[in-house]
């Protein structure tokens, strides 16, 4: 039971101390819950293994997921939505990788022709990427599959409505997780979980801003005509339906090349006379990389990838591959397989063709310098080439699709955990976890604190940011707690068993 306290905040001593004593929290009227584990974040990398631990026959009751997020797709779909791809657009996933169904099967691909009747989507799967583009799910599927599972796993029942705040070891063992619950939802403040266990999968810390951009947004106070693609910018498309305009683009990966489908698509749909001016700091002029073996297709300033990352990353050779490397060749070979690409669909390249033909798609390559309003309410971008010529280019918005913010210090809960938690840093500049994606020197007496997502990019295993990824993670977590006698170990007959009550439907 709850201890009922007048006060119920953080305290110096709490702020201070890294090893947490029961007694720290009764003086400071912070009322402690009990359970085994704790994930925080609650988003698909929360989702995912408590996904696979219910397979695995852990009860709801066991685990809580504290989260602000109503669902675990919520944040996805958001990001999803502002970067320019709505609900029925196909996303960059492979057919079976499936949030909702660790085994995959039936696919995305195999769902979707059964369910309109499709052979022509098995076609597809079957001579892809020879005859056809990549197969991918639509994000629309993905959300309506990941609610059923959510449904089936009784995943509202573990779900802790709040804000983390930090993750401290226990003195005796296992962890606090000590949070801020919605107004009038607790009698105090703060809220904290006292447990054996603590999964960490809080993605991303925010946007990420080109410098140039991001000062001037603070200069000028002007967060209208510079956006960034993770934020809600519909405004930007709205106004160049009223009037013509011109609009500077800035990145070369999937959701720069996003944004300026939906630039075209309005284009062509409404008559428009958009301009658009694409500066690429990087220009791909064809295929690149080192030995045929790691050489993609480019050209036209992108870098061409069906996926994030190449198939083999998931399961393959390169997945040994990166196992088997150290620090300093998995950060160069992560550098030569991953990096920012975006897939060469044919429709978007006929696109891309039409705007290059009619003068009103301009690839650049360009280095930016600063960018300035002007007095006639736009702005101009000051840009030089690299043989030296200088220019500007005058729009009325600027759109960055650089990317979210991977900086830890920039995330409240993992500057904690680096300050107070004994995590360290890996060549990336992510935290350091085993193979078993427990946080190296974070260990709290028989209670183990894991990590999984954009928080682990760089360690042993290359995909951890991707749907594949975060269940890869969540088996070999379900595995290793395997071991300590948390869970059931998913064995042949556990996983054939489970499969069944998944296609039926049965709760887990």
């Amino acid at each position: 039971m709850p201890i009922a306290q007048d006060h119920g905040d953080l305290t110096s001593q709490l702020l201070g101390s890294p090893l947490w004593h029961d007694q720290f929290l009764h003086d400071a009227g912070i009322p402690i819950y009990d359970t085994p584990l704790v994930s925080v974040g609650g988003g698909l990398g929360s989702f995912t293994l408590v996904d696979v631990l219910r397979i695995c026959g852990v009860p709801a009751s066991s685990m809580r997921v504290v989260s602000t997020s109503d669902t675990p797709w919520q944040t996805w779909e958001y990001l999803t939505r502002v970067s320019q791809l709505p609900p029925l657009e196909r996303i960059r996933s492979d057919a079976g990788a499936r949030p909702d169904n660790i085994w995959g099967f039936p696919s995305y691909a195999l769902q979707e022709a059964w369910q309109e009747r499709s052979p022509k989507l098995l076609w597809q799967v079957l001579v892809e990427p020879i005859l056809s583009d990549f197969f991918s799910p639509r994000a629309q599927t993905v959300f309506t599959t990941v609610a059923r599972e959510a449904d089936r796993i009784s995943y509202r029942d573990m779900l802790a409505k709040g804000q983390v705040r930090m993750v401290r070891r226990r003195a005796g063992g296992g962890y606090f997780t000590l949070f801020t619950p919605p107004a009038g939802a607790a009698p105090t403040k703060r809220v904290a979980i006292r447990s054996q266990y603590v999964h960490l999968a809080v993605g991303y810390p925010g946007l990420k801003f080109l410098e140039d951009l991001q000062r001037f947004r603070e200069t000028y106070n002007d967060y209208h005509r510079i956006v960034n693609a993770y934020e809600p910018h519909e405004h930007v498309y709205e106004s160049l339906k009223a009037r013509p305009g011109v609009v500077v683009v800035r990145g070369a990966g999937i959701v720069a090349s996003r944004v300026l489908h939906r630039l075209m698509d309005d284009r062509e749909r409404y008559g428009l006379r958009t301009q658009i001016v694409h500066l690429f700091r990087t220009f791909v002029t064809g295929p690149h990389g080192p030995g045929a073996r790691m050489r993609r297709p480019g050209g036209d300033g992108w870098a061409y990838q069906a996926f994030t990352l190449p198939k083999s990353a998931f399961g393959g050779q390169l997945k040994e591959q990166f196992l088997r490397a150290d620090g300093e060749q998995r950060a160069a070979l992560a550098k030569v397989v991953g990096g920012t690409t975006t897939p060469k669909l044919r429709s978007w390249q006929e696109q891309l063709g039409r705007g290059r033909s009619g003068g009103w798609y301009r690839p650049i390559q360009a280095v930016v310098h600063k960018v300035e309003p002007t007095p006639d309410g736009r702005v101009v971008s000051f840009i030089s080439s690299d043989d030296g010529t200088r220019g500007r280019y005058a729009s009325d918005f600027i759109i960055d699709c650089t990317g979210l913010e991977a900086d830890m210090a920039e995330h409240r809960v993992l500057a904690d955990l680096l300050e107070h938690g004994n995590a360290r840093r890996n060549g990336a500049g992510r935290l350091t976890v085993g193979e078993n994606f427990e946080v190296l020197g974070t260990a709290s007496g028989n209670g183990a604190l894991y990590a999984s997502g954009a928080a682990v990019a760089g360690n042993h295993f290359l995909a951890v940011d991707s749907f594949l990824g975060m269940q890869t993670a969540a088996l070999d977590i379900a595995a290793d707690l395997a071991e300590r006698g948390f869970c059931a170990r998913l064995g042949p007959a556990r996983s054939v068993s489970q499969w069944l009550r998944w296609a039926a439907r049965r709760p887990a």
